[in-house]
């Protein structure tokens, strides 16, 4: 009996390079083609999936519907009719999801054969080198650094140019002009770059950079997947972006705004953290911020500290409750805003408005002063303003 090859007669091939131009780049558009097929056996599996569901679904209700009726049958009920005529709808349904799971298999047996129908793995396990080549060592942080430095000073112009165009022909363009900028290096600065624009309340330009930050990234990328180098990957990228369809395009704006939302949040860590370090190196020499008790002041003494005026300071003090006038000059003490007389005219001035930083006292001690001392220095600090 003759063997019937027919069967083969329409094997699909992602590799197959009958209808390739020589323009075009030939292990994208492999890789493309086998990621559609995936896709497409996939979903052909979830309709698999669904029509077998849907046909148990419909027949548990027919169980079910004959077990209620031979009940009903044996204790003589009423609402046979009713349940004959649920049976009778039941049984059109299950020959309907019959009929839908039978219809799929059809399809699916209707499909090319590729190769991954076509065989199986011999084994399930593999082990990969992760060694890195004897001839190839890997880069310190400092080379890494100076490798930065360098690329970006002699390209910092290009990038940026790069990183304000807008439309995906003109940077397809112009990187086919400038190769060596599809690089990680690039990446970085592009990266950086929208950090200090956001930093600086430029968002509007910050978001425009940050698309061709991810632009550049997915290039990346998608010559990793390849394992070819990124500047061969420069047109495939470009062409498939605009004529990908729709998840792959959902992918790459998706990644975009969560790019956006790291970069603003980021922002704000680094803005919060340099005003923490600012407060920090303000503090006076009892561990006060000077704004901040400036800010708490009553108004009158926020004058006095404005102008600078001496007999007004002592006015106010005179003023003010004797415990509450104690409580303010010992804060403006600590924080720097006021310094107490000194025996040493060469660490003090005549008006006791100057910030001094030191941690002795007028007797020269440190911080082993006891409570009572510390009583009798803001006991002077008061007499002094007073």
């Amino acid at each position: 009996m003759p063997v019937d090859y027919s069967k083969w007669n329409h094997i699909e091939v992602s590799d197959d390079e009958d209808d390739t131009h020589p323009n075009i780049d030939t292990p994208s558009l492999f890789k493309w083609r086998h990621e559609a097929r995936v896709q497409r056996m996939e979903e052909m599996q979830k309709k698999k999936e669904t029509a077998e569901q849907e046909k148990k679904k419909i027949e548990a209700k027919l169980q079910q519907i004959k077990e209620r009726l031979a009940k009903e049958e044996a204790e003589g009920g009423e609402s046979l009719e009713d349940l004959k005529k649920n049976l009778t709808e039941a049984e059109k349904e299950a020959q309907e999801a019959e009929r839908k799971r039978l219809a799929v298999l059809k399809e699916e047996k209707s499909q090319p054969l590729n190769v991954d129908t076509l065989s199986r793995e011999g084994f399930s396990k593999c082990v990969i080198n992760t060694g890195t080549p004897a001839n190839k060592e890997p880069m310190t942080d400092e080379e890494k650094e100076k490798k930065m430095k360098k690329f970006v000073k002699d390209n910092e112009k290009l990038i940026k140019e790069y990183g304000m165009m807008q439309k995906f022909d003109d940077s397809k363009r112009f990187l086919q002009e400038n190769t060596h900028l599809a690089c990680d290096e690039t990446a970085n600065y592009l990266v950086i770059w929208c950090l200090d624009l956001e930093m600086e309340s430029k968002t509007d330009l910050m978001e425009h950079v940050a698309h061709q930050c991810i632009c550049m990234q997915y290039l990346l990328e998608l010559a990793k997947q390849l394992e070819t180098d990124p500047r061969a990957c420069i047109s495939s990228f470009f062409s498939k972006i605009q004529i990908a369809d729709q998840d792959y395009k959902n992918s790459f704006y998706s990644e975009l705004d969560a790019f956006k939302v790291r970069i603003k949040k980021r922002a704000q860590e680094k803005i919060a953290e340099a005003l923490e370090e600012e407060r920090q190196e303000r503090l006076g020499p009892g561990g006060l911020d000077p704004v901040d008790v400036f800010e708490s002041l009553p108004e009158r003494m926020r004058e006095c500290f404005e102008s600078q005026d001496i007999p007004m300071l002592q006015q106010v003090i005179k003023e003010l409750p004797e415990e509450e006038a104690r409580y303010h000059m010992k804060r403006c003490v600590d924080s720097g805003l006021w310094v107490p007389s000194k025996e040493d005219p060469a660490t003090n001035t005549e008006d006791g408005f100057v910030k001094k930083d030191g941690d002795k006292d007028s007797d020269g001690e440190g911080e082993g002063d006891t409570s009572e001392k510390e009583g009798e220095k803001e006991e002077e600090i008061y007499e002094e303003v007073k």
